[in-house]
């Protein structure tokens, strides 16, 4: 493990660090945002919401003090609006289309108060969805991300009997082991199982299809099987130096950060971070906040070709992040088998791909070393092809994205799937109205029923589905 400082800082100034970054309003404060809104008809802002939210229902209803009514609004069209509150991009979603944004230069603040909402409820202990009637069909849910969660409690409310198969020891998938820890702590996503569990599902933990129990007994199981499994490993660089001790994936140094024991993350006092996404962003500025005293982002492409959001990029240069643009790793230099260096290369923009993006190309003679001692790979995630290859009838796409119908039914007629299997890695909201088109495509499939979800019949945000015809 890299030289760690955490144990130099005290425990105080690190949990100052990692306050969240958007607390949560006051009363006065939420009912005088709420009261700003100006309750549009057909409103932008929620259209521009994946899960279609009735943002101006759930506002007014604060406006009029009426919290559990707001939060039933929320979690009726989204079961991890809580989470969403903390997570989703709202300065490019809801936010971002809200007319208050063109007409007064700052939009109403629809997260917080969907965080206040949501907050009360889950807070009182009070139950704002009802399990259905049950009758008699069972489905089995592989993964207890956004996608599952969502996909289980419509499922409940239609009285499905409904178990969610989770390999690790907590659920809640990325939401509970993946989001930067200033955003939302681990509590937020597992009250929300928790308001699911209330709804009669059934959570295996620790329970790994495919190890713990095989395809054939799942399908044996139930009548129906939702496959939310996220992505799998980050992907390698391919690079000499890469299994030197001081090499970390993102995920696992976020999820080290996640259990708030500051001691055992494994950072050091020069940090380099490899991507240039939004999982690359959230590793820089922890690290950063951890007490690492030189943090740098190593980007192939330009700024204006990072995936990361710009409310990302402009706090990581709050955080003193530096930036090397235009800039490839070529080997992660070593010194008695522990990391102590980054051997880079300058880039300039090739020829498209197939895509039509530019490639990109090392500039000759330009190699330079950086002394670091830590490296994070921040590089995307693969595709469980070897997963899906175990399912009969599942088909990939050629970059590895589960193909599913309209319905999100996959072309093994038993099993849907949703979330970034299929997408390719999108928001949690995103995941989470896929869960819940799935729900109402394993209804119809097993029922006979067409059913609708508030939020269902407008179309999914843009490029979040992965369609084909069976």
């Amino acid at each position: 493990m890299a030289e760690n400082l955490t144990p130099a800082i005290p425990h105080d100034e690190i949990e100052r660090n990692f306050r969240e970054i958007a607390p949560a309003l006051t009363d006065a404060e939420a009912l005088f945002e709420a009261n700003r809104c100006v309750y549009c008809y057909d409103a932008p802002c929620t259209h521009a919401c994946p899960t279609h939210i009735d943002v101006p229902a759930f506002i007014k209803k604060i406006a009029s003090g009426n919290l559990v009514g707001s939060a039933r609004v929320i979690f009726d069209a989204n079961p991890i609006g809580a989470t969403c509150a903390r997570v989703c991009p709202v300065e490019a979603l809801c936010e971002g289309a809200c007319v208050e944004k063109t007409l007064m230069n700052k939009p109403i603040e629809i997260g917080r108060l969907q965080r206040y909402a949501t907050d009360f409820a889950m807070s009182t202990g009070r139950e704002v969805l009802k399990a259905g009637e049950p009758n008699g069909r069972s489905v089995g849910v592989v993964g207890s991300g956004p996608a599952g969660l969502s996909c289980a409690t419509y499922l409940a409310r239609l009285g499905y009997a409904v178990t969610v198969y989770e390999r690790r020891p907590l659920p809640g998938g990325l939401d509970t082991y993946g989001m930067a820890e200033y955003k939302m702590t681990q509590r937020v996503s597992t009250e929300e199982v928790r308001m699911v569990e209330r709804l009669g599902v059934q959570f295996r933990l620790g329970t790994e299809v495919g190890r713990d129990i095989s395809v054939e007994e799942l399908e044996s199981a139930h009548d129906g099987v939702f496959l939310g499994v996220g992505l799998g490993e980050t992907g390698r660089l391919r690079i000499p130096g890469e299994e030197l001790e001081g090499v970390y994936d993102a995920l696992y140094v976020i999820e080290r950060i996640k259990s708030r024991r500051w001691e055992t993350v494994p950072i050091g006092r020069a940090v380099a971070v490899i991507g240039a996404g939004n999982t690359a962003i959230d590793a820089v500025t922890q690290a950063r906040r951890l007490g690492a005293e030189r943090v740098i982002l190593v980007y192939r492409r330009g700024p204006s070709e990072m995936p990361a959001y710009e409310y990302e990029y402009t706090l990581a240069k709050q955080d003193a992040v530096e930036f090397l643009w235009q800039t490839a790793p070529v080997e992660i230099i070593g010194t008695d088998g522990r990391v102590s260096g980054l051997r880079c290369v300058r880039t300039e923009p090739g020829e498209p791909d197939a895509s039509g993006r530019a490639t990109v190309r090392p500039v000759d003679g330009t190699e330079f070393d950086i002394k670091v001692d830590t490296v994070i790979k921040a590089t995307g995630q693969q595709k469980m092809r070897e997963f899906f290859a175990s399912i009969p009838g599942v088909e990939l796409d050629p970059a590895g994205r589960v193909m599913v119908d309209p319905q999100m039914r996959t072309g093994n007629p038993k099993f849907f799937a949703g979330g970034d299997c299929v997408n390719g890695g999108r928001e949690a909201v995103d995941a989470s109205q896929m869960g819940k088109l799935a729900a109402q495509g394993i209804h119809l499939a097993l029922a006979g029923e067409r059913v609708e979800f508030a939020g269902a019949r407008v179309p999914l945000h843009e490029d979040t589905q992965n369609l084909k015809a069976h």
